[in-house]
């Protein structure tokens, strides 16, 4: 396959977390993921079924790899497991790292494992903020533009500015 960029989300809410997602970016190119930059960081309210728990870091990264769809899915879940995170777990619960696959080039895929462009891609501002630092004209496959989404969604999911980006090209 030929290498295709791509947009990642990461998420931490547990200890020091803006060591646990700079340890995922760092860890990313021996998966075959290049890590081409990072967003800020965002301490963003948790959403979803459990909010009673700690608010959460995110950020984007713009990535470039030859991976597959679902062998990327594979390689960032595994990274997750070498990072504390268990396999089995409850959705939307307290986690050390989270990390997501947003968009991978033109593809779209609705597969029982993923979908692509993700799901919740045009409806989390948590996502939507750090994507279009990356990129304001980013879009979906099918023409739908993050800023045009991001403008549709009510302020009432906490987004703030939490710090500079992480450092990318290390490894």
């Amino acid at each position: 396959m030929p290498a295709r960029i791509g947009l990642l989300g990461l998420g931490s809410n547990i200890g020091e977390r803006r060591q646990h997602l700079q340890a995922a970016a760092d860890a990313l190119p021996a998966v075959g993921v290049r890590v081409l930059a990072s967003s800020s960081l965002y301490d963003t309210d948790p959403v979803g079924v459990i909010l009673d728990q700690d608010s959460f870091l995110n950020a984007c990264l713009r990535i470039e790899t030859e991976l597959e769809p679902l062998d990327l899915l594979d390689a960032v879940k595994g990274l997750e497991r070498k990072m504390g995170r268990p396999s089995e777990y409850e959705r939307h619960s307290p986690r050390a790292i989270d990390i997501d696959v947003l968009l991978l080039g033109d593809l779209t895929l609705r597969h029982e494992r993923m979908t692509l462009p993700h799901a919740q891609v045009l409806t989390r501002r948590f996502v939507l903020i750090p994507a279009l630092e990356l990129d304001i004209e980013l879009a979906t496959p099918a023409g739908q533009r993050l800023a045009d989404a991001l403008l549709t969604l009510p302020l009432t999911e906490g987004v703030r500015w939490a710090g500079p980006p992480l450092l990318v090209g290390k490894a």
